[in-house]
């Protein structure tokens, strides 16, 4: 077992991040600010010297800000690992640019999920409704 990485003894003026996708690497060790990571328990910023966690990711957007400059993804799920030593890994199932999300389409799909949510009748269909709901119901 390797040891755990060092703890820096001051905290770093960057956070090196990694963005991982099942076929793809988004960010390898960018140095950013911070990152805004959609999490099954709210919003979460991860910033330098962050606290050692590992959260869950729920569909929603993830931010990485480098100065004046923000750039987000739509994730759908996933989890995400930030390192006491100012390292964080974001591991989702799938990411996509948000300007290249058509807003149109989201409103559309998030009409027909709420529907299809409010008129089902078993289990499968509540959970296929609601997962159709979250999905398409991101900042």
């Amino acid at each position: 077992m390797n040891p755990r990485p060092a703890i820096p003894s001051s905290i770093p003026s960057k956070l090196s991040v990694n963005f991982f996708l099942p076929y793809s690497s988004q960010l390898s060790a960018k140095e950013v600010d911070m990152v805004i990571i959609p999490t099954t328990t709210g919003q979460m910023g991860v910033l330098p010297g962050h606290v050692a966690t590992i959260v869950e990711l729920k569909p929603g957007v993830l931010s990485v800000h480098e100065g004046n400059d923000v750039t987000k993804y739509f994730v759908s799920s996933g989890f995400a690992f930030a390192r006491a030593n100012s390292l964080a890994d974001i591991i989702a199932v799938e990411a996509v640019p948000l300007y290249q999300i058509d807003p149109n389409l989201v409103q559309k799909g998030l009409t027909e999920f709420t529907q299809k949510l409010s008129t089902a009748s078993t289990d499968g269909e509540k959970a296929e409704g609601q997962i159709g709901v979250d999905v398409h119901q991101f900042p």
